[in-house]
């Protein structure tokens, strides 16, 4: 059974940083590319970073870009977002997803608030 446990989210103030873990098990992590998403109230999902599956490329959304940095370690099946320079906007949960064979699954998200 696939299971993604994140953690590692919190209040914040703006220009903190935190950084998200995302447990993974149930498939062959180090075969998978992996994403990380948020969803802010009344915002839609939007993707924030993805890492191929050797760790080897990384994309961005532009909103995140240059702050936030995505990593893994397949050793120990897990994948971080590690958020510099929090803002405000950044507000939102997240979660780590991974798709096999058409089908994506979550984990059950972790809050992030940057605020004063």
């Amino acid at each position: 059974q696939v299971r993604l446990v994140e953690s590692g989210g919190g209040l914040v103030q703006p220009g903190g940083s935190l950084r998200l873990s995302c447990a993974a098990s149930g498939f062959p992590f180090p075969n998978y590319p992996m994403n990380w998403y948020r969803q802010a109230p009344g915002k839609e999902r939007e993707l924030v970073a993805t890492i191929t599956s050797t760790g080897g490329n990384t994309n961005y959304a532009d909103s995140v870009k240059g702050r936030f940095t995505i990593s893994r370690d397949n050793a120990k099946s897990i994948v971080y977002l590690q958020m510099n320079s929090l803002k405000p906007e950044d507000t939102a949960v997240y979660y780590c997803q991974v798709r096999r064979y058409g089908t994506d699954t979550r984990g059950q998200g972790t809050q992030v608030t940057v605020s004063v």
